[in-house]
């Protein structure tokens, strides 16, 4: 199936995309691990059956030096003894975070406490506000059904940098 619509090449959406971006790079900029944001952003796209990020967000952390190993593992990272504690804390809070019609709660205390016990605040602002952003991207992807399996590491920088 392709893609309903190409959002690279309407205005309003390539505006949208352009300050979307944007946002993004305060998060990229944060204190936050970049290997952390990738699997973050990586299960929180797994969750949402986003094909286009589940591509970028592998290859981006492949290229930014993530073992294939722990590339694997994400969807199963609770089985795994690849990730720290730290690593576990961040995608337990991407997965309530991204599943939050499934849970009464939204975020249970419990994964909030590990979160504060591993995260300075400038660090957990940056991850409350990845798991939102990688979110939005994943809808809009599978809104429009962009496919994954094209993309190329640095891709994304290119095109809206």
């Amino acid at each position: 199936m392709d893609a309903r619509f190409d959002m690279f090449a309407n205005d309003i959406a390539a505006k949208f995309g352009k300050r979307f971006a944007n946002a993004s790079l305060v998060i990229g900029q944060s204190p936050l691990p970049r290997s952390t944001q990738e699997l973050v952003s990586l299960r929180a796209s797994q969750i949402n059956g986003c094909g286009w990020c589940i591509d970028l967000h592998t290859k981006e952390a492949a290229a930014a030096g993530e073992s294939a190993v722990r590339l694997h593992l994400v969807a199963a990272w609770r089985e795994a003894t690849v990730f720290t504690e730290a690593e576990r804390a961040a995608l337990a809070l991407a997965e309530e975070g991204t599943r939050l019609a499934d849970a009464h709660q939204g975020v249970s205390d419990e994964t909030w406490s590990q979160v504060r016990k591993h995260y300075d605040d400038d660090q957990i602002a940056a991850l409350v506000c990845l798991v939102a952003m990688i979110n939005a991207a994943n809808r809009l992807a599978v809104i429009v059904h962009q496919k994954g399996g094209s993309y190329e590491p640095g891709m994304f920088a290119a095109a809206f940098g």
